[in-house]
């Protein structure tokens, strides 16, 4: 295999200390590092017109970070409108909050054929290219009317509904089309790779099909947990504590993650369990994303007032019960939080996998390790079954494990901990990539 690259619609600058929390650009980093390798993909900026549109190229350990900047008028009709007003709540299952016009999938075909113009230059006959996620569904068909011949996968990194709910995107089967002339699509989960293998059996389609559960650095983040427990905004976090438990959620601020869901849950807990109030703090990071999407500016409305709702009813004058965070933190600092918590509450409604459920394993401290909850719905929840598995649509439910985690005793947590620590040490995001890449060289090419 000669160089690998990797497509995706955001490229991270490699100079940024704070990245997104969760998600893609965690499980590529591990991936690109030691290979040589080209990172294509927006850069973030928006260019004036068509004229500015050029790609930008660094090269940073060994990666070379190829960009394009999209005009203000791209951006909105084809990430805002059609990949985050369409995609992603139908793919999570929700259809009732689709929006869908002709012109936004215009706009997303469009921006996926100026990848191609502006990738196609770049590549090298024995190049491996690996696209991600659901903005460049049609980038492999584009790539391959531009007489690209290599192999071209494609990683889905969202859950994939079935038929029934696919069918209502009006454009389904064209998008279906496209993503068939991959070599091979990868999915997070069996359930994904069979409702993917529905859609197409639907169609008369035979793609090959792959679920390729996505995984973490789980020493690289234990290492950052350890080095980083001494940092001055770490001990300012164990000291605000003053002996109590810590509770903690961190995720995007999005519908999908279950946020609302999960306060309604802590406040049955304190309500259901008064011997815990005062005892416990939940901090809650959600930093805003896509906040020119209607849906998430009035998610963050709910979140504030339901927020201030909870801490005005059962706070005291010397204890709040939330701490909500919007503002990003920086991933070595996150890691330490994790370290210091007793209880990660990891409860979305529908998640490709969840990387935050690792990585909170991955940073315990084994002679004293907290409990995860985490959700049914999330991708993870199948590897993790040590997990306190919860319905997030149940709030009665939440607020048991709540009070079950606080009050496990030592032997229980660390039975469960070395269990879940096991499964996220052999799923790693090297072996991920090693699994698709290789699966993908040995696939027949498609037709």
């Amino acid at each position: 295999m000669g160089r690998l690259i990797i497509v995706s619609n955001r490229v991270p600058s490699p100079h940024e200390r704070v990245q997104p929390v969760g998600g893609l650009t965690v499980g590529l980093a591990d991936v690109v590092r030691g290979v040589e390798s080209l990172w294509f993909g927006w850069s973030g900026q928006h260019a004036e017109g068509a004229a500015a549109q050029d790609v930008t190229c660094e090269t940073v350990a060994g990666v070379t970070y190829a960009t394009i900047d999209l005009t203000s008028a791209q951006h909105e009709r084809y990430y805002e409108h059609f990949s985050n007003d369409l995609i992603w709540p139908l793919f999570h299952y929700r259809p009732g909050i689709i929006t869908y016009h002709r012109q936004d999938l215009a706009a997303y075909y469009g921006v996926n054929d100026l990848f191609a113009d502006r990738l196609a230059p770049l590549l090298r006959p024995d190049d491996t290219i690996w696209v991600h996620d659901y903005h460049l569904i049609p980038l492999g068909q584009a790539l391959r009317a531009r007489g690209v011949t290599g192999k071209i996968g494609f990683f889905l990194h969202i859950p994939c509904p079935p038929w029934s709910v696919m069918r209502v995107l009006p454009c389904a089967e064209e998008l279906l089309r496209a993503m068939a002339a991959y070599d091979l699509i990868g999915v997070q989960t069996d359930e994904d790779a069979r409702n993917l293998g529905e859609c197409y059996e639907v169609m008369g389609l035979d793609p090959t099909v792959r679920a390729f559960p996505i995984g973490i650095d789980p020493r690289g983040f234990e290492q950052e947990a350890k080095d980083n427990v001494g940092d001055p905004e770490v001990r300012r976090l164990r000291e605000s504590l003053r002996g109590r438990k810590l509770i903690i959620g961190v995720d995007r601020l999005d519908y999908s993650k279950g946020l609302l869901e999960r306060l309604h849950g802590y406040e049955a807990f304190l309500k259901r369990f008064p011997e815990h109030l005062r005892g416990v703090i939940f901090v809650q990071i959600a930093p805003p994303s896509r906040e020119g999407v209607a849906n998430y500016q009035a998610l963050r409305r709910e979140l504030d007032e339901l927020v201030g709702f909870v801490n005005g009813k059962h706070a005291d004058f010397d204890w709040t019960p939330i701490r909500y965070l919007t503002q990003p933190v920086p991933r070595h600092l996150l890691a330490s939080f994790h370290r210091l918590a007793d209880v990660a509450l990891v409860t979305p409604l529908r998640d490709g996998m969840n990387l935050v459920a690792k990585e909170f394993v991955a940073a315990q401290d084994d002679a004293d390790p907290g409990v995860l909850i985490l959700s049914h719905f999330a991708g993870a929840a199948p590897d993790m079954p040590e997990a306190l598995l919860v319905n997030p649509y149940d709030t009665d439910e939440i607020a048991d494990a709540l009070h079950q985690a606080l009050t496990m005793p030592l032997d229980a947590r660390q039975k469960r901990w070395r269990a879940l620590r096991a499964e996220v040490g052999l799923n790693t995001a090297a072996e991920w990539a090693k699994r698709f890449l290789s699966t993908l060289e040995a696939s027949a090419p498609s037709s």
